[in-house]
């Protein structure tokens, strides 16, 4: 019983220690930068003095761990930190995300998606609810392992009293991802 019991396991060690040229699954981490644009409203054209037409309102730092079930697919546990300038608000998200890639050529075309909770880490930071959704490209390095994304996402965050108040922003992402 016990060459059988050894085989089994050099079997299991030999896969799982198996290198893969192309790898298609495993954890993941992604790091992300994130911004909102508004249009300046003192903004005039033709006038030199005056500021940009669009201008920064929010940004946003992003640390996502996850999981790749296969060349479409992935599942993200995510921790933000959301800064708006032009309110003064802050917010401190915990999501889980889903991405799907539409189109899986060397690099890919993708969509996704998030929910979750709006964490008052103190007193600075409003609590209530996240919905995300956001469309963007990955580019794959020269091993096809670690990847950048960039892309567009919409966010909206209901929070305060009841979660009566409501902010919503579109934004522009660069990701790293390590595979």
């Amino acid at each position: 019983m016990k060459p059988y019991a050894t085989l089994l396991l050099l079997l299991v060690f030999a896969n799982v220690y198996a290198q893969d040229d192309n790898k298609s699954s495993g954890l993941f981490y992604k790091i992300s930068l994130a911004t909102t644009l508004t249009v300046n409203e003192d903004f005039t054209f033709g006038d030199d003095t005056t500021e940009r037409f669009f201008r920064t309102s929010a940004f946003f730092l992003n640390n996502t761990v996850g999981f790749q079930f296969d060349n479409r697919s992935s599942l993200g546990l995510n921790t933000e930190y959301n800064w708006h300038s032009e309110s003064g608000l802050q917010f401190f998200p915990v999501h889980l995300s889903f991405q799907y890639n539409i189109f899986d050529f060397d690099d890919t075309l993708f969509i996704r998606g998030s929910y979750g909770r709006l964490v008052g880490v103190t007193n600075d930071f409003e609590k209530g609810t996240l919905y995300k959704v956001g469309v963007g490209a990955r580019l794959f390095d020269d091993n096809y392992k670690n990847s950048w994304l960039i892309g567009v996402d919409f966010t909206r965050k209901r929070f305060g009293f009841r979660q009566l108040e409501k902010l919503s922003s579109v934004s522009f992402f660069l990701e790293f991802m390590l595979f």
